[in-house]
């Protein structure tokens, strides 16, 4: 499975796409198959302050529901609110339409901990399916 190049990956599959001072958030690919057909989505609201680690949310699917991680710490900006009636926009187009939230980054540094598309390819090789 290939990864696009232009995020940053975390170990719980959440992706980061960082640009013009904004993180935008979501699961990646990885994470979609792992999960089913996604039928829910709860995310924070906007202002809310995340630390790296942090949940930030849950998506529940015909299989479990999985909380959600911030891969870096900072303000939530925005939300996509169409994922509250379309969840499934999330298995559609995880990297596209399926973003979860864009915050703002405290910490520009921590960026520099997740990993790039060929180590999360590398480690979703290693992973059991």
């Amino acid at each position: 499975m290939s990864n696009p190049d232009d995020l940053k990956y975390t170990e719980d599959h959440e992706w980061a796409r960082i640009e013009d001072g904004m993180a935008t958030i979501g699961i990646t690919q990885f994470a979609v198959d792992q999960l089913g057909d996604i039928t829910l989505v709860e995310l924070p609201e906007t202002g809310t302050d995340l630390k790296q680690g942090d949940t930030f949310g849950v998506v529940e699917s015909v299989k479990t529901v999985s909380d959600l991680y911030a891969p870096i710490s900072g303000s939530v900006t925005e939300i996509n609110e169409e994922l509250e009636n379309a969840p499934e926009l999330v298995n559609e187009s995880p990297y596209g339409k399926g973003w979860m939230l864009k915050i703002r980054p405290a910490d520009p540094a921590e960026e520099e901990e997740l990993m790039d598309a060929a180590a999360y390819d590398d480690f979703t090789a290693s992973q059991d399916h």
